[in-house]
């Protein structure tokens, strides 16, 4: 079992900046890389970025690529996702996903799922 807590979420201006944490706990984390996904209304939930606890290997999808910045510290089995020049695009519940290290990442793969955090993007 893995257990995944999001935090950082918040309301922020065009242009703003927001860094999300993801608390992961759980005996098999290290059977997993890390990702984060992003639900906004209406649309189905997409790829954002991903990140390997072992060597942090990162891969971005490409609206977040130059803006986003995926990192973890093992220490404290947390990964976080730096936000910079948010725009109202940005606009969503934010979720953290945990996805067998075997299997490609998107959301069909994810085997555990965080509660999700709410970023809005003022304009």
């Amino acid at each position: 079992q893995v257990q995944l807590l999001e935090s950082g979420g918040g309301l922020v201006q065009v242009g703003g900046s927001l860094r999300l944490s993801c608390a992961a706990s759980g005996r098999t984390l290290s059977r997993y890389k890390m990702g984060w996904f992003r639900q906004a209304p209406g649309k189905e939930r997409e790829f954002v970025a991903t990140i390997t606890w072992n060597g942090g290997i990162t891969y971005y999808a490409d609206s977040a690529k130059g803006r986003f910045t995926i990192s973890r510290d093992n220490s404290q089995n947390t990964v976080y996702l730096q936000m910079n020049s948010l725009k109202p695009e940005d606009t969503a519940v934010y979720y953290c996903a945990a996805v067998p290290l075997s299997k490609p990442v998107s959301a069909q793969n994810v085997d555990y799922w965080g509660k999700g955090t709410l970023v809005t993007v003022s304009s």
